[in-house]
């Protein structure tokens, strides 16, 4: 199972209707896995001198750029405290 590992989040099941489904009220098209968009990168982090590798959610890579890297992989448990 793919979990994003800053932000924690999973896949969720989604169902749609089309279109003709909403105008006749007839034959639902059924549930689908919406996956996240996970990515591996190789982030580097300046109070560590160190490159680690992340695997995460787009979402989690701007929450990093956002808050910084280093506080949001402590908070996260990717790495320890100096």
């Amino acid at each position: 199972m793919k979990i994003c590992a800053i932000t924690k989040k999973t896949s969720v099941v989604g169902g749609g209707y089309s279109n003709r489904t909403r105008a006749t009220k007839f034959n639902p098209t059924g549930k689908q896995r919406k996956y996240l968009n996970i990515q591996k990168k190789s982030v580097f982090v300046p109070e560590l001198n160190k490159t680690i590798k992340v695997e995460a959610s787009v979402q989690g890579f701007r929450t990093m750029k956002k808050n910084g890297t280093y506080a949001t992989l402590l908070k996260a448990g990717l790495v320890k405290a100096r």
